[in-house]
C-alpha cells in the first residue's frame, strides 16, 4: 500500500514541476470537469487525503475553503504536510493491520462503515482519477502531460 502512495506522490510532484511553467491565468482558468481548475484539482486530491487520514487517526480534519487557494506554493506546502502525516499513519497501520473500521455519518444522517484498508485504496484511486483530468486539460492547452504509466516509470522514492 505504501508503495502506491509513494508512486502517487512522485506523480503529484511531477505535476507541480509541470505547473511551474504555467501562467497564473492558465493555472486558475475555469475548466470543465474535475474541480474546475488545475490548481483546485491538485488541492482537492490533497485535501481528500488529509480528510480521510485525519479521520482514521482521530485527529482534527483541516477545514479550508478551496476558493481561497490562490497559488501553487500553498498547494505544494499543503501537500508536503499531508504526505508526512499520511506516511506516518501508513507506517503505523502496516505494523498493526487489525481490520480497523471508520464509521462516518453523511449529511443526510446515513452511517457508513469502511475498513481502513478500503479507505486507503480509495485515496489512491481518487488521486489517480483526478490526475487523469489534469492529463486531459494539459492536452487541451497543447502541453505534454506528466507520464503516469507505472510500468515505464522509474521510482524515485
Amino acid at each position: 500500500m505504501l508503495e502506491m502512495f509513494l508512486y502517487n506522490w512522485q506523480i503529484r510532484n511531477d505535476w507541480f514541476e509541470w505547473c511551474l511553467d504555467l501562467s497564473f491565468e492558465e493555472l486558475t482558468k475555469k475548466r470543465i470537469g474535475g474541480m474546475g481548475s488545475i490548481l483546485h484539482n491538485l488541492y482537492h486530491v490533497i485535501d481528500c487525503e488529509q480528510l480521510w487520514i485525519n479521520q482514521m487517526n482521530g485527529t482534527p480534519v483541516i477545514e479550508s475553503n478551496i476558493d481561497l487557494i490562490t497559488n501553487l506554493e500553498e498547494v505544494i506546502n499543503f501537500s508536503n504536510e499531508t504526505k508526512q502525516n499520511t506516511y506516518n499513519f501508513i507506517q503505523k497501520w502496516i505494523s498493526n493491520q487489525d481490520n480497523q473500521v471508520l464509521k462516518i455519518t453523511s449529511k443526510k444522517g446515513i452511517t457508513y462503515s469502511f475498513s481502513y484498508d478500503k479507505i486507503l485504496q480509495h485515496i489512491i484511486s481518487h488521486e489517480t482519477h483526478h490526475i487523469g483530468q489534469l492529463s486531459i486539460w494539459s492536452r487541451e492547452i497543447g502541453i505534454k502531460p506528466v507520464s503516469s504509466d507505472i510500468l515505464f516509470r522509474e521510482p524515485n522514492y
